[in-house]
């Protein structure tokens, strides 16, 4: 089958989790002999250009790098692909409204529809009230949809029918061993430090996160990493309330220094607040890493109840005091955070479940498609 992804920066990953799914579901596809075009947005100065990635073809779109750039990227990545054959597979509902073009040219599309991009305190009312639209319109217009966690799926239960979903979590490989070097690069000892990996927003608790390590007392540093270049305000709150026990290593891609900084951290720390499965948190299950995670019912039910969980500053405080005292059980959530991972985001096994899903898309026109996928609900 010909697979059309559409919805993301493109591949390589470089930006986020969809980028990191877009490359791995296109090179699994591609390994198992299906085609795969991906399509990728660049500078605005570049010009439109084909090319071929490790055995995935893809089409470079220019487009500037803000909101009605993206948009403008998400429409002209509509009409091109449009003209294609195969299935698509969007991801994200951003301009879900879009996707109407593809009922209009009985092309399926099947849409990942992420997590409340709508309930993100970044945005502004009128953002707020496109998002919301573009999530009702995407739910509509599209053939099929993709909810990462069972939470997402009972959200969109209100848009459209309950066999219109499928629940299919984000996936990744166990990390049993990782090399030291990046220790040695950035000053750190194996099992020395707390991990943050998340964008600088609000819905992240950053500032609560970074509040709680600022404590004289703490005997591990937070290590984080990600963009705190430019002159937000929030990053410079974070950035201004910062102790010297927390260390900002800006943003890497590189996915085998990313994993080996997990795998050798004494603990992950998820603040997010909004969204369903997040990958960054995954990851960190296959990592093996002892979880301290927001306390809500997306990251409870990704994390399992053996992880620990904080709403504010001082339940963060609590938890690390606690783990400074008793160490041991660090190993128990280490090990139940590999429990977990096994339970249900092992990558091949979510993989196959999206190449079960678009075969049935190819080959089924209807509304509905009688698959429930990998259901978690």
């Amino acid at each position: 089958m010909h697979v059309i992804i559409v919805g993301s920066r493109g591949i390589p990953a470089k930006h986020g989790g969809f980028e990191t799914f877009a490359e791995d579901l296109s090179l699994f596809l591609t390994a198992r002999g299906h085609r795969v075009t991906v399509y990728c947005q660049v500078d605005s100065a570049c010009g439109q250009r084909l090319d071929n990635w490790n055995g995935v073809d893809r089409v470079e779109i220019p487009s500037a790098n803000h909101s009605a750039g993206t948009i403008s990227y998400d429409w002209r990545t509509t009409l091109h692909c449009s003209r294609s054959e195969g299935v698509v597979l969007t991801l994200g509902y951003n301009t879900g409204v879009f996707s109407l073009i593809y009922r209009l040219r009985h092309l399926p599309n099947v849409m990942n529809m992420d997590g409340i991009e709508w309930m993100r305190e970044k945005w502004s009312l009128p953002q707020r009230c496109w998002l919301w639209f573009n999530e009702w319109a995407g739910a509509r217009c599209a053939n099929h949809l993709v909810a990462d966690h069972p939470e997402i799926s009972r959200h969109l239960q209100r848009h459209t029918a309950k066999e219109k979903i499928s629940v299919i979590p984000y996936g990744a490989d166990a990390v049993i061993s990782a090399p030291t070097d990046v220790l040695r690069k950035y000053d750190l000892t194996r099992k020395g430090y707390y991990l943050l990996i998340a964008r600088p927003e609000p819905e992240n608790s950053i500032l609560e996160i970074v509040r709680a390590f600022s404590a004289p007392k703490r005997s591990h540093p937070l290590f984080v990493l990600g963009d705190y270049s430019g002159d937000s305000q929030y990053k410079q709150q974070v950035l201004g309330l910062a102790g010297p026990n927390v260390r900002f290593a800006g943003a890497i891609y590189d996915r085998e220094m990313v994993r080996a900084l997990r795998f050798h951290a004494r603990g992950y720390i998820h603040g997010h607040r909004v969204g369903g499965t997040n990958p960054s948190l995954v990851e960190s299950l296959a990592a093996g890493n002892a979880v301290i995670a927001h306390d809500n019912r997306f990251t409870r039910w990704v994390a399992g109840d053996q992880a620990r969980f904080f709403t504010k500053t001082e339940d963060l405080e609590r938890t690390l005091s606690s783990l400074e005292e008793n160490p041991m059980e660090l190993s128990e959530m280490e090990e139940a955070s590999r429990r977990r991972h096994r339970e249900a985001f092992e990558k091949d096994k979510v993989l196959a479940t999206y190449e079960q899903l678009l075969l049935r898309a190819l080959n089924y026109s209807p509304q509905y498609l009688p698959v429930q996928g990998r259901s978690h609900s």
